[in-house]
């Protein structure tokens, strides 16, 4: 299991205060006044155990929670410890009741959110990309269609100088050299996307394969997490894996375009995402169930996703100490979140998220 880690020291003062019987009526204001500040010190030392927000779930979001958690903690003194162990091991952990939230690339449907006791909401949004490893191709210049894409993740496509890959690559001087393919081997919110697409895209992928944040690999090699898949790929020469956009950026993979539904070849980018995005409507009655895969839309990024915060729903006040950050966050992270390859959440979005809050007595 990978941790990434936001705490600091939390040192707690412990008061022993002497206790003394005696008639002296002076003796008994003393030890009232005593008792006073000892449960002061208390409840004082119960606010300060408050000073951590625990969390656990999808590596997808990790790099844009850590950069706000930092802010956060140097703005309010309140740290998040996140743990970025895939969206499957954050479901879990709430479900247990062992987090303050957990976190998940895969939105659950309102049924499982009422077995569970638990409320949803988006936090940010973002692409999932085909990355590659093939010597002399660069970032953006490889060409992929939902069919070619389908049948590398199947094995039906296995060298990299395929007719159907240099049918939309002419200009590209394709290796004859066997493609390794590279997936997630962790429960994952990130593969949840992924095969969610696939299985939209090809009848063949959702027949056999399916969708989900496991699923039985035809083919290839798994790696633990983003942080896995961007370093096997790294590494592989000839092999071609999928991780959020942000973890291409940071280990200079070369990602592909992807052919989207207006027929169009696109790039990652927060412009794809942003339109992808456009089209989704959360309902806050399904407590913003959505899978934003295929969007329409001319710039479309056709695997793009939110990530999602799960509360469990008898913790008002560690909610609202969670909310507290999402909040600032919403209100303070979003040229962070730019920068980092993310998209903010729409006013709109976030006013929905707010007023979701305040129905179910959550608001920080």
């Amino acid at each position: 299991m990978k941790k990434f880690v936001f705490t600091g020291i939390i040192t707690l003062a412990t008061i022993t205060l002497p206790l003394t019987s005696c008639d002296n009526k002076k003796e008994e204001t003393k030890e009232q006044k005593q008792t006073s500040q000892s449960n002061e010190a208390q409840k004082q030392g119960e606010k300060s155990q408050r000073k951590v927000i625990n969390g656990a779930g999808a590596t997808f979001p990790y790099p844009v929670y850590s950069a706000w958690a930092s802010k956060y903690y140097e703005e309010t003194g309140v740290k998040l410890n996140y743990q970025s162990i895939g969206s499957g091991g954050g479901i879990r952990q709430i479900k247990n009741r062992t987090v303050d939230f957990g976190a998940s690339d895969a939105p659950l449907p309102p049924e499982k959110l009422e077995k569970y006791k638990l409320y949803q909401y988006p936090a940010i949004i973002g692409g999932v990309v085909p990355v590659v490893n093939i010597p002399n191709i660069e970032a953006g210049q490889l060409k992929l269609d939902s069919q070619t894409l389908c049948n590398i993740f199947l094995g039906k496509i296995k060298y990299w100088d395929n007719k159907s890959l240099k049918a939309i690559n002419p200009d590209i001087n394709l290796p004859h050299e066997k493609i390794t393919v590279v997936h997630r081997s962790d429960g994952s919110g990130t593969t949840a996307i992924f095969t969610t697409y696939l299985a939209k895209v090809c009848p063949e992928w959702n027949e056999n394969v399916g969708a989900g944040k496991a699923v039985k690999w035809p083919v290839g090699i798994g790696g633990k997490g983003n942080e896995g898949v961007a370093n096997y790929v790294k590494k592989t020469k000839y092999s071609i894996g999928y991780v959020e956009f942000a973890y291409a950026k940071q280990n200079n993979l070369p990602y592909t375009k992807l052919k989207n539904k207006a027929g169009n070849f696109v790039e990652p980018s927060i412009e794809t995402f942003k339109d992808a995005g456009a089209s989704a409507d959360f309902d806050t009655n399904k407590h913003f169930y959505l899978w934003m895969v295929n969007a329409p839309g001319e710039k479309a990024w056709p695997i793009a996703g939110a990530s999602f915060i799960l509360l469990a729903r008898e913790k008002t006040e560690a909610n609202k100490l969670v909310n507290s950050f999402y909040k600032w966050s919403f209100e303070n992270g979003d040229k962070i979140a730019e920068k980092l390859d993310y998209v903010p959440l729409p006013k709109e979005l976030k006013e929905k998220i707010y007023k979701y809050w305040e129905e179910k007595g959550i608001s920080p």
